[in-house]
């Protein structure tokens, strides 16, 4: 057992020094990189910098207003002269490799060069005026058309190295006294100092890096074995014998330790404790979540049966098709609608969203439409009066503050006159006969529940044969892709025309397929319910103009 423990002994220290190591050796990479690309990126800033004040100096040389003059007859002028020995001094007193002025053709593959200043050291010629070069970099196009488009600087510093050296390359737009892009000017400049001062800086940070680790593996195996590798054992050694015996043990000596091996041994101890408690629980817990499930079942088919889910609801009337679905995002959820018959001539029909999800709202739901059905049976055709009624019994006890937002609508079957009121919902979409469906805006009241005493508008309308009316919760234009992109009024209203003459049923099959396609892998953040009715009617006409 003790050759054992001084084996773990050695394989702790040598992994936790071996670990030190690495991450100084790392931190020291790390900062090493960081430093020398910050390094670089100044000296190179630095020097493009440099260049574009040598541009910017000689773009005053210029006159750009006889490029063409120039490019047109390719013979230089006195004054031509005169620039082209001012650009050559430049070029040689700022360092500079090469100092040139090109018109850029509109495809962006060649220059033709007006003037070329080269650097006496390279021993190159220069390009005569008007010689055309067709080996521009393709990496350069966007700098180049952005400088041609703007007249300005080139978007990203360009930057070259090879084996020679490195450089860097500024070039502005040279405009004409009309104020139009006529030419380039670029400028080379070497960076000369660039590779030494860098190598400089790698060697000072692997010095300081090396004594750095040697100074610190010393001091911290010194410390590790007496602070560390004797308590963590013991932890080691409990920890093992309680995975064995699955029971709590006594007392031991790491658990007196200072700093966070006494606070770990300690946890361990406290650990055995809860692991013991939680497997006792575990199982209560279990059984408790599973009853808890099954009641959510039981209530989210309970929700469902308040729903009229039979269809066509009303099988020996042919005056009017009708369809509603609801797609909880929850188990349960706060969206509701209904339709019934108040008497044989009137067909009131409801769509609702209650603030909230889950089972307060699922409640809410309950009362609010209960309520609302009953109070339009008891002979009532105002939408209106029927939801004042509703939200002063909606208000009493409301300590919630739940409210819920209402479309509700009355027609007289045998006309297909109507009353309807909108409290806070979804705006309602009518298609008339032969035509397409469209969004109908108007005013609307506030939602059920927000105040006491409150009245709300309704205002009539009249259908025709053929015309259907689709209403909606804000589940459908507000679901939202994995880009968090809503869905929308105008896609609802695509999905709704693709077939818009299609019987109910297909219409809002339609649509929450086209929702479905939409979102995708998204996750359902707020119930979606819709109603679909069509009024058949009794050969009325159609008007010339809306009357809604």
């Amino acid at each position: 057992m003790e050759a054992k423990t001084q084996k773990s002994r050695r394989g702790i220290a040598i992994i936790l020094i071996a670990g030190m190591a690495f991450v100084i050796i790392l931190l020291s990479s790390v900062v090493a990189l960081l430093g020398f690309n910050e390094f670089t990126k100044v000296l190179e800033q630095q020097y493009n910098n440099s260049a574009y004040e040598i541009a910017e100096i000689a773009k005053n040389y210029l006159n750009p207003d006889k490029f063409a003059d120039y490019l047109a007859s390719n013979t230089p002028d006195e004054e031509f002269d005169r620039i082209q020995k001012q650009l050559d001094d430049l070029t040689a007193a700022s360092e500079c490799d090469f100092i040139y002025v090109g018109k850029i053709s509109d495809d962006f593959k060649n220059i033709t060069y007006i003037y070329d200043s080269v650097h006496p050291k390279l021993g190159f010629d220069r390009y005569p005026l008007g010689m055309v070069s067709s080996d521009l970099d393709p990496n350069y196009t966007k700098d180049l058309k952005h400088i041609v488009e703007t007249g300005g600087r080139a978007e990203e510093y360009l930057y070259t190295y090879n084996e020679n050296e490195a450089h860097t390359t500024a070039g502005l737009g040279v405009t004409d006294s009309a104020g139009k892009v006529v030419a380039v000017i670029g400028v080379q400049k070497p960076m000369t100092i660039l590779e030494e001062a860098r190598s400089t800086y790698v060697n000072h940070v692997i010095i300081a890096a090396a004594g750095l680790l040697i100074a610190a593996v010393l001091a911290y195996a010194l410390y590790l074995n007496r602070r560390l590798i004797s308590p963590i054992l013991e932890v080691t050694n409990e920890a093992e014998r309680f995975a064995d015996a699955h029971e709590e043990g006594s007392n031991f000596k790491a658990m007196t330790a200072k700093y966070e091996i006494g606070v770990l041994a300690r946890s361990v101890k406290k650990m055995e404790a809860d692991i013991i408690s939680y497997i006792d629980n575990l199982t209560k817990v279990t059984a408790e979540k599973e009853r808890i499930g099954a009641e959510l079942n039981v209530a989210t088919a309970i929700q469902a049966n308040m729903l009229p889910t039979i269809f066509p609801p009303f099988p020996d009337r042919r005056e009017f098709d009708i369809f509603a679905s609801m797609t909880p995002a929850k188990e349960v959820g706060g969206d509701f609608y209904d339709f019934f018959l108040i008497d044989d001539d009137h067909i009131a029909f409801v769509i609702a969203d209650v603030s909230g999800k889950g089972v307060p709202a699922a409640l809410f739901m309950v009362i609010a439409k209960t309520l609302i059905k009953d109070r339009a049976l008891s002979g009532e055709y105002s939408p209106a009066k029927i939801l004042s009624s509703v939200n002063e019994q909606l208000c009493e006890g409301n300590e919630a503050e739940l409210f819920v937002t209402v479309w509700l609508a009355v027609i007289e079957i045998s006309t297909g006159k109507g009353k309807a009121a909108n409290a806070g919902h979804e705006h309602p979409t009518l298609k008339r006969a032969n035509g397409k469906y469209e969004l109908i805006e108007y005013r609307h009241s506030p939602a059920v529940a927000t105040m006491e005493g409150m009245k709300f508008r309704e205002h009539d309308f009249e259908l025709f044969p053929g015309d259907s009316v689709f209403v909606y919760t804000d589940g459908v234009p507000e679901a939202t892709d994995a880009n968090n992109v809503l869905f929308g009024n105008e896609r609802m209203l695509e999905a709704l025309n693709k077939y818009p003459d299609a019987d109910q049923e297909t219409i809002l099959r339609n649509v929450k397929a086209t929702v479905d396609a939409f979102v995708g892998s998204a996750p359902q953040f707020d119930d979606l319910t819709m109603l679909g009715f069509k009024y058949n009617g009794n050969g009325a006409q159609k008007p010339e103009a809306d009357k809604e």
